[in-house]
């Protein structure tokens, strides 16, 4: 089992970037591939980018792409997803989740078994 606290979010200006980061506590990090969500107010939580165990593949959602970047330290027990050129559309809750399965990177909240508390981010105009 892990535990997962995401931190970084906070307020910046269209154009910005923020570096999110999100710890684990507990045994076997890198057993996990790692998730990024966001939920934004009134909408489903969707995904946003994925890295595999080692950090040697991931995906992105067509928003995200070109625009973030995401990477793990599992000596540290850490993942990371680096917003640049934000805009207000970025606006949401983000969480950071944890898979077990393996196999092509999951996409869908069902894949994730455990999640953090998330981390707003708000993008102003």
């Amino acid at each position: 089992q892990v535990q997962l606290v995401e931190s970084g979010g906070g307020l910046v200006q269209a154009g910005g970037s923020l570096r999110l980061s999100c710890a684990a506590s507990g045994r076997g990090f890198s057993y996990y591939n790692m998730g990024w969500f966001r939920q934004a107010p009134g909408k489903e939580r969707e995904f946003v980018a994925g890295i595999s165990r080692s950090g040697d593949s991931a995906n992105f959602a067509d928003s995200a792409k070109g625009r973030f970047t995401v990477s793990r330290d599992n000596a540290k027990n850490t993942v990371y997803l680096q917003m640049n050129s934000l805009n207000p559309e970025d606006t949401a809750v983000y969480y950071c989740a944890a898979s077990g399965l393996w196999g092509t990177l999951q996409m869908t909240t069902t894949a994730y078994s455990y999640w953090g508390q998330g981390t707003q981010v708000t993008v102003s105009s």
